[in-house]
This record gives C-alpha cells, structure tokens and sequence, in this order.
C-alpha cells in the first residue's frame, strides 16, 4: 500500500459542543481571502461515524497490564499485557482477547473502586490520519470514543488534515475530523447531536468498530441515518451469533459491508479458477466432502466462505452438528440440486502465533466419494503450508495450490476500498443468508 503524506490544516483542538460548527468554519476561513495559498476543499464525497470503543485495551490498563496507548493497534505490547491477565487470572494463555478472557476483565474491573477505574493511557481514537480514506475523498468523519469510568459528560476535539501537494496551485483534498470522548452512556446521549453533524445530501457511512447492539439508542439512530453500516466479522467475540445479527439487520433494510468478507477474495478466486477447465466444471456437481481450516478463535470466515459455495453451487442446509474435541469441529450437511447429500467440515486449528485478523482461513479441500470425478481441489495460506490438508487422504489426483493473502488486510486500508464500491453487495448476502440458513439449524 503506497501512503499519501499528511499534513495538519488544523491540529486537533478540544472545543464545547456548541463550537464545534463554529470552528468548523474558522477551520476553513483563509486569512488572506485565498490569494497567496491553495484553496482547501471542504467535505464534499461522504460523511462517516466511527464507533470505535476498544474497550479491552482500556480494561488492562485500568487493570495495570498495559501502559501503551488506547489506539486499537493489537500489536505485541497488547499480546503481552493479554497474556499477562491470563496467567494472573488462571485462564488459558492465548495472547488473544477471546470471550472468556474479556468476561473475566469485565469482572475485575467491576471491582475496583471508583477511584481507580479511569485510565491515564493517551487517546489516540480518532486521530488517526487514515491515508486511504483522506487522501482521495474531502469528508468529514466523526468519531466516538466510549471510554471507561464515571460519567462526566462528553468531550469534543475538531481537526482537519490534508495531503501534501504534489503540484503547487491545486486545490488542497482535506477531511474534517470530529472527536468525542465519554462514557458509552453520554455518548448515547449525543445522538441527536451526532446526526445533526451528519452533512446532508451526502453518502454517509457507520463503521461500527464492535458488534453491532440493535438495542442500543445510539446504534439505532445512526443506522436510521446511514446509507450503509460497515463492520469486521474479525472482532466479533461469538461469531455464530453475530452473523446471525447481520442477517437480521440486511433483512431490515440496512445495507451491511463486512470488511472480513473481502479477506476472503483470494480463496474465492482460486477456488473459482479451479473449476476454470470445462472438464472439470462438469464435476462441480459430483463434490460432496468440503473441508475447511481456519485459525481458531473466530469462525466467521469459515462460515462466509461455506456459504459463498453453497450458495454458488444451490445446495441446501438441513443438518448442523458440533462434535467438538482440539480441533472444535463442526459439520454441516447439504442437500445438492441434483439430491447429492454434502458434508462439510469445519476445523478450528490452534496456532501458535496470530496477526491482526483473528480467525483467518489456513486451508482448503475439495472432492467427491465418487473417485472417477475430477474435482479434488486443495488450497492453504503460504504460512501454513498444505501438509494438514494433503494428509486427509483421497484416491484422487487433487490440484494443489497455495493462496496469497490480500497486500493489507488491516481494516483501514480494506474500509478506504469499501468506500469505493459501496451499497448494496448481492453476492455478500447471498452468503450469508445461507450461512445463517446454516446457524439456525444448530439452534433447533
């Protein structure tokens, strides 16, 4: 990813709620009426709220395990401080914020006293300068920071950043950027202030940086006002759950892009490719055992990409079993077009080491009881290597191929993509709905 330099119109500044319109247009007054520097562009493509609560990392610092930033960043000084609670607290050492890990935070948070439950780390929400997004598109994005402690109101920090010019004379491309810190119950408050913020006759977008709360005043409102919700599959804490949230919000009404969904890009695609040759196309409908790895901790992935097949290839869901054990294996049987019955089978496989993006596919594999078909079809991640997969066993010839991840799988440079080519995604919830199809049959 090539990065645009960024420079500050207006470094950030803390203002009341009633300047914040007022500074905005200061922001944007030349001294000198224009004559002598480059005129600065206003928001003019989108609006975007940003819900950005990094809610563990706050909980380990106010705990005494973390001392960096509250900046959403899950590098190696947060693995530690993660590991750190979890010896403290007996729990399985993992380095990864799972479910049990953040229930227990949340529980000796609940303990400390008043005094000692605000956090002193730097705030860097919102003041992240975000080069996929600033350095094409003049917008205005606003940012709000839940943060932990009593509620003493809400704060609000305005700024404006632009990208250095390439030529001198061309209008400056610049993003507004609005601020808010307070608890997650003054900031429900806001809600009302934030969609006045909101510029009309423009696109607007929600990154909701969580799992989304249809219950939550403030989720409902924001939703009411987007054109479409943006989210990370890769930070939901009980995926089956929250896909099944998804499907409930498309069903609303609201658009809904998933960042992890185009994470899985590349195995779509070499998958697709497999079945290029019309030899094997024919044999699309002879597959009838689908294997899939991903990194233990989140399925959602797994789950998207069973869906995208079954969708593409019309099978229909009616069984869905947990059998569990290391691997946490679950299985899902289909019924084909053509009344084939198909297994499929998902594997969580523990790693010793994980990136940014919790719950990565690592492998892939295709084939059929019917050993004349040629559709045996194996794919895994450089990083793992296809050893798992290619030890399954099968009488076949498979066609063997390794999947090279996206260049940046950071969710800032997939969201400056999404804004691209947003609105409605019809494969996208194709998708899901049959992954949900899939969910709902485990809860019968």
């Amino acid at each position: 990813m090539t990065t645009t330099p960024i420079v500050a119109l207006r470094k950030p500044k803390d203002i009341s709620l009633d300047e914040i319109e007022a500074e905005l247009r200061d922001i944007w007054h030349s001294p000198d009426g224009g004559k002598s520097s480059p005129v600065a562009t206003r928001a003019s493509t989108f609006s975007m709220v940003v819900y950005e609560p990094e809610e563990f990392q706050q909980l380990l610092a106010a705990l005494g395990f973390y001392d960096g930033a509250i900046d959403g960043v899950h590098g190696s000084k947060t693995k530690d401080a993660v590991r750190q609670a979890q010896t403290t607290y007996d729990l399985r050492v993992t380095g990864r914020m799972g479910p049990d890990t953040l229930d227990r935070l949340r529980q000796e948070y609940e303990k400390l006293p008043l005094a000692k439950r605000e956090i002193s780390n730097p705030d860097l929400r919102g003041l992240g300068l975000w080069e996929a997004i600033s350095a094409q598109n003049p917008c205005r994005v606003i940012t709000l920071c839940p943060i932990l402690g009593e509620d003493k109101g809400v704060v609000a920090q305005v700024s404006a950043y632009c990208p250095v010019q390439k030529m001198s004379g061309s209008n400056l491309i610049c993003c507004e950027y609005i601020t808010f810190r307070g608890t997650k119950e003054a900031l429900d408050r806001m809600r009302d202030v934030v969609a006045s913020l909101v510029i009309p006759d423009l696109p607007k977008f929600v990154w909701w940086k969580a799992t989304p709360n249809p219950e939550q005043p403030l989720f409902q409102t924001l939703s009411s006002e987007s054109n479409c919700i943006i989210v990370d599959s890769s930070f939901f804490s009980d995926a089956e759950s929250e896909l099944l949230k998804m499907q409930d919000l498309i069903e609303s009404g609201i658009f809904i892009a998933d960042l992890n969904w185009h994470r899985l890009s590349p195995w779509q695609e070499l998958t697709a490719a497999a079945f290029d040759p019309p030899e094997r196309r024919a044999a699309l409908t002879e597959i009838d055992r689908v294997s899939i790895d991903y990194e233990k901790g989140n399925a959602a992935q797994a789950l998207m990409f069973l869906g995208w097949m079954a969708s593409r290839l019309e099978w229909r869901p009616k069984a869905y079993t947990e059998e569990g054990g290391d691997y946490d294996i679950k299985k899902i049987y289909f019924t084909g077009s053509n009344g084939r019955e198909i297994e499929a089978e998902l594997a969580a496989i523990p790693t010793a080491d994980w990136g940014e993006v919790l719950g990565d596919l690592t492998g892939l594999r295709v084939t059929s009881t019917n050993l004349e078909a040629d559709c045996c079809t194996i794919l895994c991640s450089e990083t793992t290597g296809c050893m798992r997969m290619e030890a399954g066993g099968t009488a076949q010839t498979c066609r063997t191929e390794q999947v090279s991840t996206l260049t940046d799988q950071k969710a800032e440079f997939l969201l400056g993509l999404q804004l691209q080519r947003w609105g409605q995604d019809v494969l996208y919830e194709d998708c899901l709905t049959v992954s949900t199809q899939m969910l709902k049959l485990l809860q019968h």
